[in-house]
């Protein structure tokens, strides 16, 4: 059977609103797909899903028509199925090593996970009775992005007081500030952080460890675990001429303005970002397709992509390159900025560029773009968003001189997320620097379980 596609928005509708581009599956579509399944007996999708979901067994249960049942096994396991069956890289973990895929389509995983949740969603499925024990130790986890999500739902279910402490007003990290609307709705990332409440979880919002609270009040405040998940908030720039000019961003200030000031409905929000006509992101991963797609809805004429090396080399998934194509959004492949240039008033007006070819693999594996003499060429631009990656934020690392540090400021911690500080686990982006939401998720989830180990001792 063919794979059962999920019906989008028109590209050219959808860039005039920030709704949600993918419609999701029927029910009758869902169990179309579900039943391509060959339920394997080593199912290898279950080997490449880093938050250990039992792929086989809810596909089955989605097969038989059985969504509640479905959306248990999911729960399981995962306490952010309607976020992972959006944002995860199926394509690149269990769909990529499914068996239908030697031939055909692999079984659409991802668009099954989301199917479940949105149904559980719209049955009032989501909400748990905690399971948390007034006498069981405290915990306390940092940073409300995936892993620290993931692993106070998992701590709490096994019946710890978990504390979740978030700096910005709302729970959520990256799935609040950094993902847009369009690609996953505010809406179902509250409801999924409400579901982790229902477990027992306790929210501080608008609390900086390391500034309005330090680890050391924690400490006696008498927490005996702790789990760092403060992801890959510190943005990188490219460090040439005129990069401190107006109008140039970076994509983690141009994103949390759009999504977290709610921009994108201004005048409803007094928050607006001006872009002008002509927008470049400068970078080619997720970060930078989602920078490029908001500019289009946020009304700029022109945007383009200014990546280094060619389309094979681009780490965003296809789909959302697919995607951004489809809305307009034009490509300078082998390109790289060189200076910016503005006018008396500090604000930017053009970039002057170079044109590379790709030599010899760098460290990454990946061939490294080598300038072509005499390709200099100028490109006139109301707006740069910067989106070449981001590192660990040092406002409570700084804080806790005993933590040991890798050479780029990322945390070391061993197999089961234990740092260089008795009883302080951590994982997610602020160990291995900018990766995906599920594998942040699996870093939670395995952290949990050593946590569990180490109060249990």
């Amino acid at each position: 059977m063919p794979k059962v596609p999920m019906n989008e928005q028109h590209a050219a509708e959808r860039v005039k609103n920030f709704n949600e581009v993918a419609l999701g599956l029927s029910e009758e579509e869902a169990i179309r797909e579900a039943k391509r399944c060959l339920q394997c007996r080593r199912a290898l999708c279950v080997a490449g899903c880093p938050v250990e979901i039992d792929i086989p067994a809810f596909i089955r249960q989605v097969a038989a028509g059985d969504f509640a049942a479905a959306f248990e096994t999911l729960r399981t396991k995962n306490s952010l199925p309607a976020v992972c069956g959006r944002v995860c890289p199926q394509e690149d973990q269990c769909e990529k090593v499914c068996v239908l895929a030697k031939k055909d389509a692999p079984v659409g995983i991802g668009n099954l996970e989301r199917f479940v949740a949105d149904w559980a969603l719209g049955h009032l499925l989501y909400t748990a009775r905690s399971a948390v024990r007034e006498t069981s130790p405290k915990v306390a986890v940092i940073g409300s992005g995936p892993a620290g999500v993931t692993c106070s739902g998992d701590l709490a279910k096994m019946g710890y007081r978990v504390t979740l402490f978030e700096s910005l007003h709302k729970p959520g990290g990256v799935l609040v500030y950094g993902i847009p609307e369009f690609r996953l709705p505010k809406k179902i990332v509250e409801k999924e952080i409400a579901y982790v409440e229902s477990l027992g979880v306790e929210i501080g919002t608008n609390v900086v460890i390391g500034k309005t609270m330090l680890f050391d009040d924690l400490r006696k405040a008498g927490f005996r675990a702790f789990f760092i998940g403060t992801g890959a908030g510190l943005p990188y720039f490219l460090g040439i001429k005129g990069e401190n000019l107006n109008g140039i961003y970076s994509a983690n200030e141009f994103l949390t303005r759009i999504n977290l000031m709610k921009s994108y409905l201004f005048p409803e929000f007094d928050t607006p970002v001006g872009i002008g006509k002509r927008v470049a992101v400068i970078g080619a991963g997720n970060v930078a397709m989602d920078s490029a797609r908001c500019s289009k809805r946020l009304g700029a004429s022109e945007v383009m992509i200014i990546y280094r090396r060619t389309e094979a080399e681009m780490p965003a998934r296809i789909e959302e390159i697919k995607r951004a194509k489809e809305e307009g959004i034009r490509f300078e492949l082998l390109t790289n900025p060189i200076e910016f240039s503005g006018d008396e008033k500090g604000w930017l007006k053009k970039a002057v560029c170079v044109r590379n070819r790709l030599g010899e693999p760098d460290d990454s594996g990946r061939r490294s773009p080598v300038t072509i003499e005499g390709s200099e060429f100028t490109v006139e631009l109301d707006t740069v968003v910067c989106a070449i990656g981001q590192g660990p934020n040092p406002l409570l690392l700084e804080t806790l001189p005993r933590l040991q540090l890798n050479k780029k400021g990322n945390i070391i911690a061993d197999e089961k997320g234990m740092t260089s500080i008795e009883g302080v686990f951590a994982g997610g982006d602020i160990v291995t620097g900018a990766a995906t939401v599920i594998e942040a998720m699996g870093a939670g989830k395995k952290a949990a379980r050593s946590i569990h180990e180490y109060l249990g001792r």
